[in-house]
């Protein structure tokens, strides 16, 4: 079984920039024709053009994952132009602030459950029927580090994707039946402009982050591509319910 991923279709949510791009951008490099769905539509085309630079199809989506009725539109949109979706990459989420708990406004934590967890629920239940009939599939739910260790200041992201984690379980166990399988990607502190905030002034937080990663470096969004490439593939075809860590040795350390 080969990792490469030659006539399949996949969504990938998040698209836009970061790991998102650099995921859509692997997987039609592997060659699948992809949909990118993200809320800028700009940034989406530039993506898209990279998509057919390797000779493989783009449909770009402009929605909001957080606005169910927006995501049921842009799946039903991806489904109708690829005409079925083998893999489906729930990237989209993150984080933009640190607050100790005691601090934290609950419209801080409500966002971050809406944007980490809440979208995937809409894009799994949205792309479910579909996969579940055609009696196969893979989904990549994106999680973190800080759903698997203390990350102080960060609770409210931290508690969000530990839920992604267990959803991914879940799914994964309700859908095998069909030989869909569902599995976390969980990546470790990568240089991203959503982790911006904490790289940004004197440094001081995302040293203290890196400090505790055993390579003493951020990741770069391409060397969490790899592995999404894997899970998507035929490679990983009785790889389910599990939660594929790429951190450096962070975890482990």
């Amino acid at each position: 079984m080969s990792i490469d991923l030659q006539g399949k279709t996949a969504l990938v949510t998040g698209a836009s920039r970061g790991i998102g791009r650099a995921i859509a951008e692997a997987y039609a490099a592997a060659g699948a024709d992809v949909a990118v769905l993200a809320r800028n539509e700009e940034l989406l085309n530039e993506v898209a053009a990279a998509v057919e630079g390797h000779g493989r199809r783009a449909v770009v989506l402009v929605a909001d994952v957080t606005d169910r009725e927006a995501v049921e539109a842009a799946v039903g949109r991806a489904l109708g132009e690829l005409g079925r979706l083998d893999v489906v990459v729930n990237n989209a989420g993150g984080n933009s602030f640190m607050s100790p708990f005691v601090n934290l406004r609950f419209a801080g934590w409500e966002k971050a459950q809406r944007l980490n967890v809440d979208s995937i629920v809409h894009v799994c239940q949205a792309v479910g029927p579909s996969m579940l009939a055609q009696g196969s599939g893979s989904v990549i739910n994106v999680a973190s580090v800080a759903g698997v260790a203390s990350v102080p200041f960060m609770a409210h992201y931290g508690a969000a994707k530990a839920a992604v984690l267990s959803l991914t379980r879940t799914l994964a166990v309700e859908w095998a039946h069909a030989n869909v399988r569902v599995n976390s990607l969980v990546p470790g502190w990568v240089s991203t402009d959503l982790t911006e905030f904490a790289r940004a002034g004197d440094g001081a937080a995302g040293q203290a982050l890196i400090s505790r990663v055993p390579m003493q470096r951020w990741a770069r969004p391409e060397e969490i591509a790899g592995p999404a490439v894997f899970l998507a593939s035929d490679a990983s075809s009785f790889v389910t319910g599990q939660a594929l860590v790429v951190d450096g040795g962070l975890t482990v350390s």
